[in-house]
């Protein structure tokens, strides 16, 4: 008579890493989990290779670097969407972005740039506008 199969328990049962029945957890990505868009690993990776090698860069850095990023791009997208809607255009272009920039106090005083293609703001300065009001008489 052949004795009955040996049954296994523990790690080997399942034949692998985890149990059987249990799903495992997928990866989340740490934007995912910080609720961005922008790319939280990327952002870490530049602020380690843009510091000091003995300056150390935390995890929640990078999530707060990332985060803020995220805020001016969206908030500069919104002004220079409108921008493009009131000149009855369906693209973003250099001049709708130096448009919102510059209308902005806020943003015209972080962003000092220049902008390739983004021309002028439009400005008559007020001593032109005045006609006829100090004419010299003889």
């Amino acid at each position: 008579m052949a004795k009955p199969a040996k049954s296994v328990s523990g790690p080997a049962a399942s034949g692998g890493k985890y149990k059987a029945g249990t799903s495992q957890k997928r990866m989340q990505s740490r934007s995912t989990k910080a609720g961005l868009q922008f790319p939280v690993g990327r952002v870490h990776r530049y602020l380690k290779r843009e510091t000091l090698s003995t300056t150390r860069v935390g995890a929640k850095a990078a999530v707060y670097t990332a985060a803020v990023l995220e805020y001016l791009v969206a908030e500069v997208l919104e002004l220079a969407g409108n921008a493009a809607r009131d000149l009855k255009s369906k693209r973003i272009s250099p001049r709708h972005l130096q448009l919102a920039i510059r209308g902005d106090d806020e943003l015209d005083i972080l962003v000092k740039a220049t902008i390739a293609g983004g021309g002028v703001i439009p400005h008559i300065h007020k001593q032109l506008l005045e006609k006829g009001k100090k004419t010299a008489q003889p």
